[in-house]
């Protein structure tokens, strides 16, 4: 399995997995938590039949990536990104964020600018800025984040469990659009992440990006489920066509939060509508 090489933890080197499929245009495909860059299957197979270069990493801590004790903060988590854009050398590549991977896309962008990137997509956004504070009243309490914390510390498989209830809307989408098999193979993923890395994002989420949407100068598509109940599209993708240039948002009806699994039959014709440019 190829690795690429972001730093360094006493005597062990942090690598990152990635997978390099197919040519043509790249595609950099970043998955959310607390999952890996297999969970973005839905699309890496329309993606390859459609002649794109297709480009899954697995984030620090997550999938068969290392697992360091630090490093989980988006400034670091752009800078791997930076690392295996160089390694790669990719010019006039799409970035295509899920989730936490939205945080990476926006700080990459907002950071190392879009010399290599053509244009950006962001699915089920945490942008623009999630803490409820004076000057963010849309956003949510701290305590929230701090509950979210505790139960990972006291159980966090079980955590995981309750948490994918909300990540599929399972009491209304089981068994139609998910099924208990896709669900375990997500568990299974989350349950063999780091612990402390699995902690640690969730400070990370609370991340001001409202600096780095107004650098993002590259055509931009955001997809939300109006039946997210883990990110609400009224708190995050429905603010943020005000605050990126040139985009777009493409709201899917009774979608949650995982829709590029859940809702892939909407969300991939979008996506490969805007990638030819239309």
């Amino acid at each position: 399995m190829p690795y690429v090489t972001v730093g360094q933890e006493n005597s062990a080197t942090i690598d990152l997995h990635y997978e390099d499929l197919g040519t043509g245009q790249p595609i950099v495909l970043i998955h959310g938590f607390p999952l890996d860059g297999h969970s973005w299957e839905k699309q890496v197979l329309v993606l390859l039949n459609a002649g794109y270069r297709v480009i899954t990493y697995d984030r620090r801590g997550f999938g068969a990536s290392s697992q360091p004790s630090f490093g989980y903060d988006y400034n670091t988590f752009a800078a791997d990104l930076n690392v295996l854009m160089t390694k790669l050398d990719l010019h006039d590549a799409v970035l295509i964020g899920f989730s936490m991977g939205t945080g990476e896309v926006t700080r990459y962008l907002g950071k190392y600018g879009s010399e290599r990137v053509q244009k950006a997509v962001l699915m089920a956004p945490v942008p623009p800025f999630l803490l409820r504070t004076d000057d963010n009243p849309e956003g949510v309490d701290r305590s929230v984040f701090d509950g979210i914390m505790k139960a990972i510390v006291e159980d966090r498989p079980a955590y995981l469990s309750a948490f994918f209830q909300n990540f599929f809307n399972t009491d209304v989408l089981g068994g139609d659009r998910i099924s208990k098999d896709a669900i375990q193979m997500s568990w299974n993923v989350a349950a063999g992440a780091s612990a402390k890395g699995t902690l640690d994002c969730v400070p990370s989420w609370l991340t001001d990006f409202r600096d780095d949407l107004p650098r993002i100068d590259v055509p931009t598509l955001i997809v939300h489920g109006d039946a997210d109940r883990i990110l609400p599209l009224e708190t995050t993708a429905a603010r943020l066509p005000q605050s990126i240039k040139d985009s777009r948002l493409v709201v899917i009806p009774g979608g949650p939060h995982a829709i590029n699994w859940t809702h892939a039959d909407l969300v991939n014709p979008a996506l490969l509508d805007f990638l030819k440019g239309n």
